[in-house]
């Protein structure tokens, strides 16, 4: 039996992890900022530790085989990677849509620099390049409520992932032999214009849910206020535009790797129906 340690333990994605490690028979260590998770098996070890302060990894890396790691939106902590990468036998890396970098090349988004430090600190890892959480569809749900989401780029068509299979193919991958080297490009199993996606909402919670266009100048002001990184709103606002040309790209990827199709945004919404009630 080998120790997996699960970070961001508490999170839409790692929850999913640690629970369908456990229910495997796998002896599970589950690691939150607070040291503590809220419901999940009881056959879950949970340890504090902080990706931003590295010296609280030791103790959740003692004795570990295997690292299901997310990075999470704060400043990429060189340490804390490399202490991972080096303590465990192979690291499964929760990733996004971004190219390699070529050598000398600077990173352009925290996801490559944490791709190159793992790179260079073990030859055992996978990274499962997910484009985009359906969870996000969740920052709706105040207009859902009030039935009309207002939003840019309606017919911007999305290939938006349920979280549990992005999970799912997490514990084949550190249960399993073949994946050293490998970047998985994880998606739904269709793309689906964000106006279909509210309408499918809309029938999950059964009512009518409206969609209405938001200019993009209207959307950046809305949304720098609300993120509080114009450039990234800049960012979300061009791969809106361009997808509204031409659809966000479909993989196969959960298929080749679980034998079964990747979960639609239909089976998402239903699973979250009670979040937009």
């Amino acid at each position: 039996m080998v120790r997996i340690l699960v970070t961001g333990a508490s999170g839409s994605v790692g929850r999913h992890v640690a629970a369908g490690l456990a229910a495997l028979g796998h002896d599970v260590r589950a690691m939150t900022r607070s040291g503590t998770a809220a419901g999940g098996p009881t056959n879950i070890e949970v340890v504090q530790g902080d990706l931003a302060v590295p010296e609280t990894l030791r103790g959740p890396l003692l004795g570990v085989d295997r690292v299901y790691l997310m990075w999470p939106g704060i400043a990429v902590e060189p340490r804390a990677v490399e202490l991972i990468a080096g303590s465990a036998g192979r690291v499964v890396y929760l990733s996004t849509d971004v190219a390699d970098l070529e050598t000398g090349e600077s990173a352009t988004h925290f996801h490559q620099e944490v791709e190159r430090l793992i790179r260079m600190a073990t030859p055992s890892w996978t990274f499962l390049r997910a484009i985009d959480f359906a969870t996000n569809a969740l920052a709706w749900s105040s207009q859902v409520k009030d039935g009309v989401v207002r939003w840019p780029y309606g017919r911007a068509a999305r290939s938006l992932i349920h979280e549990q299979d992005i999970a799912d193919v997490a514990v084949r991958v550190l249960t399993s032999d073949g994946h050293d080297g490998a970047k998985y490009v994880l998606t739904g199993p269709e793309a689906i214009e964000h106006a279909e996606l509210v309408r499918i909402i809309g029938k999950a919670i059964g009512r009518v849910v409206r969609w209405e266009d938001l200019p993009p100048e209207a959307a950046r002001e809305q949304l720098t206020a609300a993120w509080g990184n114009p450039a990234f709103v800049d960012s979300r606002l061009r791969a809106w535009a361009a997808f509204a040309q031409t659809p966000e790209r479909v993989t196969d990827t959960v298929q080749q790797l679980l034998g079964r199709p990747a979960r639609s945004f239909r089976e998402w919404a239903r699973d979250h129906a009670e979040d937009f009630r």
